[in-house]
């Protein structure tokens, strides 16, 4: 039954009168006599005795008036408790998921110093490649998608959420460390990849074929899943590769891999955060994305 017919019925028995309870409502009387009629015409009966000078409740009027109460009252102790839990602590699950690349660094510890303020939260981190999880979303198996490239999909919606940049990594020691060479430099140089679908390849497809080239073109001798295992690869000599630069930042720092860059080339990327089109977020959704935003803009 809609309460706002419920709420004029119980009003009119209460006052006795149409423009008493009107007042009462904040509304114009036609308002509460189109209600009045609305209801009588749902149930099929009739409710208030409208003969006398005072509006009386008929026999089924009172029975119906007094489980009106009832829903009512539960209708606002319904209200009051989601009022009390937007206002309180955070709790519920968090099931985000995330392409290799974020997934390395940046999106872990995010969701450690979210889930450190918000100890009510559950979180759930899954990882795939960028394709994988974009589907994942669409299915509604996921809330949030952290990835490295927005491919279209009519399920779901992508927003900026950070920059990142794709870099070539190399051994230290290795001839193209520390300088910008020239894309035919690449030609005969061992090339590890990333798997199909994943962000950080799509990126460097987008870019060489801008520059007229394919990466099939390219000698790529090793195609690996996550970029962890790339990152070990190249450590161990195996080739060059095209990396996230969050990815390897410490390794950067540390000395164990060197960047190298290709003139013309710029592989800065987008990455971008997934919804499924039309959820409604969850408090647990909302909150983590305003954190993550705040801590990656400082």
């Amino acid at each position: 039954m809609d309460t706002r017919q419920l709420a004029a019925f119980c009003a009119v028995v209460e006052r006795k009168s149409f423009s008493q309870a009107a007042e009462r409502l904040g509304v114009t009387q036609p308002a509460v006599s189109l209600q009045i009629r609305a209801l009588e015409k749902r149930l099929d009966t009739q409710l208030l005795d409208r003969s006398g000078r005072r509006v009386e409740p008929t026999e089924a009027g009172w029975r119906l008036y007094r489980g009106a109460q009832r829903m009512l009252q539960l209708e606002d102790q319904l209200l009051d408790q989601l009022a009390a839990e937007g206002d309180g602590a955070i709790s519920g699950e968090l099931s985000i998921g995330a392409s290799t690349g974020p997934a390395a660094i940046v999106v872990p510890l995010l969701l450690g110093e979210f889930q450190r303020v918000n100890p009510a939260v559950r979180v759930s981190l899954r990882v795939h490649d960028t394709q994988t999880i974009v589907q994942l979303v669409a299915d509604r198996e996921l809330e949030l998608g952290i990835v490295g490239a927005a491919r279209r999909h009519r399920a779901v919606q992508f927003e900026p959420f950070m920059r990142d940049e794709v870099i070539l990594a190399c051994p230290p020691g290795h001839r193209f460390a520390g300088k910008t060479i020239e894309l035919d430099d690449l030609q005969g140089e061992p090339l590890i990849v990333m798997q199909e679908g994943a962000g950080v390849r799509a990126v460097v497809e987008d870019e060489l074929r801008r520059l007229g080239t394919k990466l099939r073109d390219l000698d790529v001798t090793l195609e690996l899943g996550l970029q962890e295992s790339v990152r070990s690869a190249v450590q161990a000599g195996y080739g060059i590769s095209f990396i996230s630069r969050a990815a390897i930042e410490r390794e950067l720092a540390a000395g164990t891999l060197a960047e190298a860059r290709v003139a013309g080339m710029d592989a800065t990327r987008e990455i971008s955060l997934a919804r499924g089109t039309g959820r409604v977020p969850t408090r647990a959704a909302q909150a983590f994305v305003a954190f993550a935003r705040e801590r990656l803009d400082s």
